[in-house]
């Protein structure tokens, strides 16, 4: 006997009430996609949970995939037996024999089927009594066990579950809209994105790409960030925008105090304009509340009185090495610490101004023109499309 089954258990979603199913199918959809280069595999989805049917594939490598998904709080190995008092023991003494180091343990049954003849009372008893007899050291626990045995007999059949592993939370990506990140090489902006995409919103990405003054491997960078967390999400098309002759603009025409942040609002100028091209309601950045001069709050003011789009700022209340932790988590911090820089290091100003004023700002702009240079940057933009995994077709099924 062995497990053949993974038991999925929704969060945030179970909540959305008649919009619930909507969620459930997209979460459905995102681990076909996840799971679409283990061909054995089914998804089937019941009215209080999903499970992956294993199918003899790796229940531990799939587990691993799967906890990847947004919108899954937590999992669980399962094995589906006949409704037979014999197998159902023998399953769930295999269950708490895979909990290495389990010494204490409790049955919790549910006998949804009532014409099961057993009671769920009399088959927590008579499960708890066949581990015991079976295994050495070993005692119950009812209030704090080390392994909860989960015995569920229904219409179709039983199903027995161990330990509970966690999920990643949030909700299936795609559930909520699109937004577009605003992507460097650093550590902050990734992980602005996995933020985000945990909230159920579709990402697309855009680079801002100085040649010569940046490298192609500062561009390679971003395309590994970009691919990086499609492990996370769907697809990903990242948007390269040409930046060096808005760059020199800013540089020639502009004072050196007040370039950094002319710079930053000529970013969201463009992204603006390919937002609008994309049908995209909202930007994502990864500024977090006076971590450098252009993320003060009057920086941030400044800089966002360009753009009446809602700007999310997941990281704005973050230390640091929350960040950075979030980064190793999610396997994006060996990327982003790579020695090639991005164009915010292009022209860095000596004493960039921390205080910037909206007015002052809109005067120096005044003098330059920048109508045609953000319109020629969109226009000659590249667009790179990062795929997930491929998607070969597998069978799914509900099950009422």
């Amino acid at each position: 006997m062995k497990f053949d089954q993974i038991m999925i258990r929704y969060g945030e979603m179970a909540l959305k009430g008649k919009n619930r199913k909507l969620f459930e199918q997209r979460l459905q959809g995102n681990l076909m996609k996840k799971l679409s280069g283990y061909a054995g595999i089914k998804i089937k989805k019941t009215r209080d949970h999903m499970f992956v049917v294993l199918n003899g594939e790796d229940a531990h490598e799939i587990m691993q995939e799967c906890q990847k998904v947004f919108g899954i709080q937590s999992l669980s190995f399962a094995i589906r037996t006949e409704k037979d008092e014999e197998l159902i023991k023998e399953a769930a003494l295999y269950a708490f024999n895979d909990a290495e180091d389990a010494r204490t343990f409790k049955v919790s049954a549910k006998r949804t089927d009532k014409q099961f003849p057993v009671r769920s009372q009399d088959l927590n008893r008579i499960i708890g009594t066949h581990v015991l007899v079976n295994t050495e050291d070993v005692t119950v626990d009812v209030h704090h066990p080390d392994v909860e045995l989960k015995v569920e007999v229904r219409q179709d059949a039983a199903y027995i579950t161990s330990k509970n592993y966690p999920g990643a939370g949030g909700l299936p990506v795609g559930t909520t809209g699109k937004s577009l990140l605003l992507l460097s090489g650093g550590i902050d902006s990734p992980v602005a994105g996995y933020l985000t995409m945990k909230r159920g919103v579709q990402l697309e990405a855009i680079h801002f790409h100085s040649p010569p003054y940046t490298s192609d491997r500062a561009r390679q960078k971003v395309m590994d960030l970009a691919q990086q967390m499609t492990e996370y999400g769907n697809d990903i098309k990242v948007h390269i925008i040409p930046f060096t002759k808005i760059q020199q603009k800013i540089h020639r025409e502009m004072p050196e105090g007040y370039s950094m942040t002319i710079m930053r609002r000529m970013m969201l100028r463009i992204s603006e304009e390919v937002a609008k091209e994309q049908e995209i309601l909202s930007m994502t950045t990864g500024e977090s509340l006076g971590q450098v001069a252009s993320q003060t709050m009057e920086s941030m003011s400044t800089i966002n009185e360009v753009t009446n789009y809602p700007i999310i700022r997941p990281l704005v209340a973050m230390d640091k090495l929350d960040i950075i932790n979030i980064s190793r988590e999610i396997g994006t911090y060996d990327i982003s610490i790579r020695p090639y820089e991005d164009c915010c290091t292009v022209f860095v100003p000596k004493a960039p101004k921390t205080r910037p004023k909206r007015e002052k700002a809109n005067f120096y702009e005044s003098n330059s023109d920048f109508t045609e240079d953000i319109l020629e940057a969109v226009s000659e933009r590249e667009i790179i499309e990062l795929k997930a995994q491929s998607k070969p077709k597998q069978e799914f099924e509900d099950l009422f």
